[in-house]
């Protein structure tokens, strides 16, 4: 079916009347009416004002689509109306609509009739075709724009088959918020989609051999390695996780069009940054479970007492033994071990744990293990072309006896001779270094490390910061992540309370995804506040920066240590010092932002209030 048979000449108005987003609704159904396309006008409408309560069509770009699926309509038809001056219709880029596209549909309506429409929401996407329609002058320009575009776009989505592949270092939130929001935009857009998700709970939905060879173009959203050398051949569109969040419809429209390069199976041109940050965290979320795991041990052996009095001594000392000797003894070298592991696959596991395990014995530590990956690493890269040449008979020798036993002795001796002795000196002056920071010093490097959990809530910057905090885990000083983890948590927990307390600036939608946020701030998952922030990105980054910052700083001014590096508000009875201070410091940060966002954020319409 044809957008054309839906759009036709009695339901296109070439200059609207209205001059606020109710009368544009009332308008359009007037229209549609008259076309004798629905049941029941006051219905009709109804339906749409109720559309329009969970959160606005206003799309962006000039655009509004209020639309409504109900038995009060006849027949799926479309009504078009243009305003040259622009209305307000609450859009989520906050700039008055021009074009209006009201999609009335029956229930019932088969597949065809929502592939007709999906088509339009990706036609209207594109410049050209919004520039082309505020100049028609005529209904038949509108639909000959319109019936040229949507032959182009179905004879596109026929032959397209797109695959993605979605990994966050963590595994926990990204990987899946990624997978969800190209999914769901796929959808929408009538693309054909498969994602692969590799994360915490492991590779699921693989991508098989006879897709691959079938898709249009791959999409990798991802900030640590997946496995790349089955998508030799195909287009290949690489992306940070977070665009995958925030920029679907980008991806997939440029898989589609198959505008990335085709995937030769080496990288000519490295992104040093980029590949830098994605063998780190790749190594990180490995050693994450450790840190967490025995911190936590740790935390609660302190919690109890270890002293030789304590009923608990026993029981307590073996939590230290396990936590501290057993579990944070593995942390560095798992960190070295699957950095190499990243660059250069399975062969440079074995020499980046022993290259770990050298520096965190010799006192080079976080820093020391993280040289050691890449050491190991392109040992490995640099010995697979030493040994490219070897006779055939002595190809299996590889893997089991010259990887091993050369990659080894090379990183233990520059890890002994080069690494380890100046690595060393160099932790022991920036533990001077903060060991002499006064209360006043802290207290910006708090607020420094709090406002960087939130600056991209999840992405680079905030993983630096998480790294940093990891480091000085290891180092022993467990004060700069406590103020890491107030930051972390403050974003959601703010947003949710601001949903909650100053109900009237946000739409129905937003304020249950703002339960979501509760859940998500308590478990020190920043991501939640992604949708938020997309939408309304001036306001949002301004309240929960500057509330992160007050916790992270509060935190530090409070003493507060904490060994565990993740857990989320479920950890404060473990921290070290008061854990009420801690708790504070975190409800004050939530509460800034709160605060913030109930007078910056305007106040939506009625209509979508409640």
């Amino acid at each position: 079916m044809r957008i054309t048979d839906l759009l036709t000449k009695n339901t296109i108005k070439l200059q609207l009347e209205s001059n606020s987003k109710i009368n544009v609704i009332h308008e359009l159904a007037e229209l549609l009416d008259d076309a004798e396309k629905l049941v029941d006008k006051e219905r009709f409408t109804e339906a749409v004002f109720a559309r329009e309560d969970q959160s606005t069509t206003g799309i962006g770009e000039g655009i509004a689509t209020p639309h409504a699926k109900t038995d009060a309509v006849k027949s799926v038809a479309i009504a078009f109306g243009k305003s040259e001056e622009g209305i307000d219709f609450e859009s989520f880029d906050y700039e008055p609509s021009r074009l209006f596209f009201m999609i009335a549909t029956p229930d019932g309506a088969d597949d065809m009739h929502l592939r007709a429409l999906s088509r339009l929401s990706l036609i209207l996407m594109k410049a050209e075709v919004r520039e082309k329609l505020i100049f028609a002058k005529t209904v038949e320009d509108v639909l000959g724009i319109i019936d040229l575009y949507d032959r182009e776009e179905n004879e596109q989505a026929e032959k397209a088959m797109v695959l993605a592949v979605t990994a966050c270092p963590a595994g926990i939130a990204h990987t899946y918020m990624a997978a969800d929001a190209l999914k769901e935009k796929a959808l929408e857009l009538n693309i054909r989609l498969k994602v692969e998700t590799n994360g915490s709970r492991g590779i699921e939905n693989v991508l098989t051999k006879e897709e691959i060879e079938k898709a249009a173009a791959i999409i990798i959203a991802a900030d640590k390695q997946v496995e790349m050398d089955r998508f030799k051949g195909k287009h290949v569109l690489r992306a940070g996780v977070a665009e995958g969040i925030r920029q679907p419809e980008k991806l997939l429209k440029s898989a589609v069009q198959q505008d990335a390069l085709v995937y030769k199976g080496t990288v000519k041109k490295i992104e040093i940054v980029s590949e830098f940050y994605k063998h780190l965290m790749n190594g990180v979320s490995n050693m994450l479970p450790f840190v967490v795991g025995g911190g936590i041990l740790i935390a609660i052996s302190f919690m109890l007492g270890i002293q030789d009095h304590s009923p608990y001594s026993v029981f307590t000392e073996a939590l230290k033994t396990i936590g501290g000797g057993s579990v944070f003894g593995l942390m560095i070298p798992v960190l070295a071990g699957f950095i190499a592991m990243s660059i250069a696959e399975r062969p440079g596991l074995a020499p980046g744990m022993v290259g770990g395990l050298m520096a965190a014995q010799s006192g080079a530590g976080f820093l020391g293990g993280l040289i050691a990956g890449f050491l190991a690493g392109y040992i490995i890269i640099l010995l697979k072309r030493c040994f490219l040449r070897l006779p055939q008979a002595l190809e299996g020798m590889k893997p089991v006896l010259l990887y091993p036993l050369f990659s080894i002795f090379l990183t233990g001796m520059m890890m002994l001779f080069l690494v380890n002795k100046p690595i060393s000196l160099l932790n022991i002056q920036i533990n001077e270094f903060l060991n002499g920071l006064g209360t006043t010093n802290l207290v910006i490097l708090g607020i420094i490390l709090g406002g960087m959990m939130a600056i991209d809530m999840g992405g680079p910057i905030n993983k630096g910061a998480f790294t940093f905090g990891l480091a000085m885990i290891e180092a022993g000083h467990f004060t700069p992540h406590a103020a890491i983890m107030a930051g972390g948590i403050v974003p959601p927990l703010g947003v949710a309370l601001a949903t909650t307390i100053f109900r009237h600036k946000f739409t129905k939608s937003e304020r249950e995804a703002g339960v979501g946020c509760y859940i998500m701030g308590f478990s020190f998952i920043t991501e939640g506040v992604i949708p938020f922030a997309a939408k309304d990105p001036v306001r949002v980054l301004t309240s929960i920066i500057t509330g992160s910052a007050a916790a992270g700083g509060l935190a530090m001014l409070f003493g507060i240590g904490l060994r565990a590096p993740h857990g989320g508000a479920f950890i404060i009875p473990f921290v070290e010092g008061n854990p009420f201070l801690y708790a504070a410091a975190i409800i004050s940060g939530a509460l800034i932002t709160a605060l913030l966002l109930g007078i910056l954020k305007k106040e939506v319409m009625k209509s979508s209030i409640s």
